[in-house]
C-alpha cells in the first residue's frame, strides 16, 4: 500500500484558530528530481496550521487502467488511492506537460478515479510549475477534471515558475518568489476549505 508522507512542521506566522483540513497532494511526475513534486513538498512545508498537506507517492504502483477490472476486487494500490482521495477535503495537483498533453502515468491515475464515489465534487487546485508558462497540459487536465465533476478552485492553474530540468524542495524554498506563489495557492485552499473552529463547522467542502 503506497504511503502518504505526513506533513512536516507547520510554518510559523499563520493564525492557529481554525480546524486543520486535509489536502492530498498529487504530482503527475515520476522523475527522481521533479519540479512538480518539489513544489508540492515545499507547499507542505509552508502550509499554515489550518491545512494538513499529505503527499501521495503511489503513482508508479498503479496498474494500467482496465474498465473490466472494476467489476471485481480492485487492486490494493487503487483502493489506497481512492481512500486517500475520499479522506481529503481538497486536492492540490502539480502536473508536467509532455508533448502538449497530460503524462500517461497521471492520466492513468485519473482513469482509476473516474468510476469512484470519492472523487465527484472534490475541490481541486492546479499548479503550473512551467517556467515557460506552458498551458496545453493544464488546459487538458482542467477539462478532464471538469468532466470528472471536480470543483476547480481557480479558472486557471496557479503559476509556480520552476526549471523544467527539475529542482529540489530546498531550492524552491530558497526562492522568495516561488514561496510567494505557493503561499498564494495555500491561501486559496484555506479560503475554500477552512472555517473558524468557533463556528462549529468542519469546513466548506467537508467530505
Amino acid at each position: 500500500m503506497p504511503a502518504l508522507r505526513p506533513p512536516a512542521a507547520h510554518q510559523a506566522g499563520w493564525s492557529d484558530v481554525t480546524i486543520a483540513r486535509r489536502v492530498l497532494c498529487l504530482s503527475g511526475s515520476l522523475r527522481r528530481v521533479s519540479a512538480n513534486s518539489s513544489a508540492l513538498v515545499a507547499a507542505q512545508r509552508l502550509a499554515p496550521p489550518s491545512l494538513e498537506l499529505q503527499l501521495y507517492d503511489g503513482l508508479g504502483t498503479l496498474p494500467l487502467f482496465n474498465p473490466d477490472d472494476e467489476a471485481g476486487a480492485l487492486p490494493a494500490a487503487v483502493l489506497a488511492l481512492r481512500d486517500a482521495v475520499g479522506r481529503a477535503d481538497a486536492l492540490l495537483i502539480a502536473c508536467p506537460e509532455y508533448a502538449h498533453g497530460v503524462p500517461g502515468a497521471f492520466k492513468n491515475l485519473l482513469d482509476w478515479l473516474v468510476g469512484s464515489l470519492e472523487f465527484p465534487g472534490k475541490p481541486v487546485l492546479l499548479l503550473n510549475a512551467s517556467a515557460r508558462g506552458s498551458h496545453h497540459a493544464q488546459d487538458a487536465l482542467a477539462e478532464i477534471l471538469r468532466t470528472m465533476s471536480a470543483v476547480l478552485l481557480t479558472a486557471d492553474a496557479l503559476p509556480v515558475s520552476l526549471p523544467g530540468s527539475g529542482c529540489t524542495p530546498a531550492q524552491v524554498l530558497a526562492d522568495t518568489g516561488r514561496c510567494a506563489e505557493l503561499r498564494r495557492a495555500l491561501a486559496v485552499l484555506v479560503e475554500a476549505t477552512v472555517q473558524p473552529a468557533s463556528a462549529g463547522s468542519a469546513g466548506l467542502f467537508a467530505t
